[in-house]
């Protein structure tokens, strides 16, 4: 096919209602992407300086965490002003310039929605928690202590749910004399989308960011905005302690309707725009249901089963190794719940979690044949593809040795509580090494210097020693690299319409720690074989001699050209290739 017959494609895809069906969309963590000005904190004018690389990569769309002005007691997450930039990473002039440039590019630039919660130090809480009398007082959760208890004191919360960051959900106001919902930190209140007024605040905040040139969100924790009340006590649990209330708070009666409402309000009548809803808890009921586009609620969902595998009975920082063939299956289970109606994120890294060369690959033995075998089966099922900063070149996990080495709250919290309980430091430290938020946070490791190209001063967050071995730089250009193998999948879902269109089809290898499965679009198939373990794994394919008139597009392994003979011996640890054919006639 001529370039100018793919440009032309590509340009018919992007004026198409779902043109995010082709597209593959980066995450940047502005605080350690790159610093511009060597205060060690990543910023807007270091993305911009950054955006030829993601040129480079293919990406369609960039997606910024939280760079809204903030206190940072959850980096961002916490949102003080939803219409400035925080000082830290610069102005609104820079984020118009870095959107020119993008948009220059043909990259899009989709902004973080964190609308469940604001921060303490936001106006609208600052007058809620004024009085019990104040007109937005109703703009949050507001309670009275449980009737018969001291307010204030244990036991006194208005319910026993736990906060995802350990404690109770429930902070106690002295001042304005009653409790304040938060389900992340003390800092975030829990706005009150049953008020209209706080509902219609929000979309007149979204719409002012899409006139300024945003091209969609990524929402936070959205299906966490509709809570079931009356707010009431979950089962306790056997061991005790704070109980989980996320049945009472997660996909709550009014989501369909408060996403709906936002959609006309927001959404309709614009084009070209990316909506994703970040999901924990979802079931595929329940996704189906959100990215059904008849619905008009979102265009996709994050769910978080797949991330889950690894959290161990004792929970996320007591971790274990998920069973062969479990994230396979996983997949799987999504991929063929969402196949006729809706539509799958595929990520495996996010600033939420953990690296997952570590996490699921072999980051020691197989490091760069497991970063791009996970690379590949994610990137070529049916779905939109993130990459999250860094995961391009195989990041790994950081070497945290200590907690002094550690800044994300969640982790800080857990360990305090930890040691309250009277647990072992060492073994504490290791889940938080292995588990930690701080992994996904430690700079992108841009080159191979103390600071990684990443700041001329102390960086917030210390650079991974391993950015010696493991850059941009020294991947660059390099073939059967990381970044060349990433820049390879991406531009297969924009020259394959299989890739961006077909159906899925999981194959039965006779090995689940294998994972197998063809596309299939229009007379177009994509046969994808990878073993995602660490040992050899045979393979029985049934009509694999069938599959030889196929061309071989991609491999990470030295592997034979012919499908028969590539599975006739064992496939290597981490092997991942790929074959496409087209009809005859």
């Amino acid at each position: 096919m001529s370039m100018d017959a793919v440009s032309d494609r590509e340009s018919a895809w992007a004026q198409r209602p779902d043109w995010w069906k082709r597209a593959v969309v980066y995450q940047v963590y502005p605080r350690s992407f790159q610093d511009s000005d060597g205060d060690g904190v990543g910023d807007l004018r270091g993305v911009l300086s950054r955006l030829d690389h993601l040129a480079y990569l293919g990406v369609d769309v960039v997606w910024l965490s939280p760079i809204y002005r903030s206190p940072h007691a959850d980096n961002g997450y916490d949102i003080s002003d939803y219409r400035d930039i925080d000082p830290l990473f610069g102005t609104l002039d820079d984020l118009d310039a870095l959107v020119d440039a993008a948009h220059a590019r043909g990259i899009r630039i989709v902004m973080d929605l964190v609308v469940n919660h604001t921060s303490d130090e936001h106006t609208w809480f600052a007058e809620s928690r004024s009085g019990r009398d104040s007109p937005r007082r109703d703009w949050y959760w507001w309670s009275p202590a449980r009737p018969g208890h001291e307010p204030g004191t244990p036991g006194a919360e208005p319910t026993n749910w736990e906060s995802f960051f350990s404690g109770p959900v429930w902070q106690w106001d002295e001042a304005s004399g009653e409790y304040y919902l938060h389900l992340f930190d003390r800092k975030q209140p829990d706005l009150n989308w049953e008020n209209p007024e706080v509902r219609h605040a929000v979309y007149d905040m979204m719409r002012w960011w899409l006139d300024r040139g945003i091209d969609g969100f990524r929402m936070d924790v959205i299906n966490l905005i509709s809570k079931r009340l009356p707010l009431s006590d979950a089962p306790e649990r056997p061991e005790g302690g704070w109980a989980d209330g996320s049945p009472l708070y997660m996909n709550g009666p009014r989501l369909h309707e408060f996403l709906q409402e936002m959609h006309r309000e927001v959404f309709a009548g614009r084009s070209g725009l990316l909506t994703v809803g970040e999901t924990p808890g979802v079931t595929v009921e329940e996704a189906r249901l959100l990215t059904d586009p008849a619905r008009a609620e979102v265009d996709m969902v994050f769910q978080f089963d797949h991330v889950g595998l690894d959290h161990g009975p004792e929970g996320k920082f007591a971790p274990q190794r998920p069973e062969p063939g479990a994230l396979a299956a996983s997949f799987t289970q999504w991929q063929d719940a969402l196949a006729d109606v809706g539509w799958n994120s595929l990520y495996l890294a996010n600033h939420d979690q953990a690296r997952p060369v570590s996490r699921f690959g072999d980051d020691e033995r197989h490091w760069r044949e497991s970063a791009t075998a996970l690379a590949t089966i994610l990137h070529l099922q049916r779905g939109t593809p993130y990459v999250y900063q860094g995961e391009e070149i195989g990041m790994t996990n950081a070497p945290f040795a200590d907690i002094d080495a550690f800044r994300d709250v969640e982790s800080l919290n857990h360990y305090a509580e930890a040691m309250a309980r009277g647990s072992a430091p060492a073994d504490v430290l290791l889940g938080l090494a292995s588990m930690s938020r701080d992994n996904a946070r430690t700079p992108v490791q841009w080159e191979s210097t103390p600071t990684a190209g990443f700041t001329t001063g102390e960086p917030w967050l210390a650079v991974n020693p391993n950015a010696a071995r493991i850059s941009v730089a020294a991947q660059r250009g390099v073939p059967g690299s990381v970044l060349e193998h990433y820049r390879a999948l991406i531009a297969l879902r924009h020259d394959l319409d299989v890739v961006a269109e077909g159906t899925f089809t999981r194959l039965d290898v006779g090995d689940p720690a294998v994972f197998a499965f063809v596309r299939a679009f229009e007379g177009e198939e994509l046969l994808v074989l990878a073993n995602l373990s660490s040992d050899p794994r045979s393979v029985a394919l049934a009509g694999a001699d069938e599959w030889d008139a196929a061309v071989a597009v991609l491999s990470n392994v030295d592997s034979p050209a012919r499908v028969s003979e590539a599975v006739a011996a064992p496939l290597a640890p981490w092997a991942a290739a790929v074959w496409h054919r087209r009809a005859e006639g």
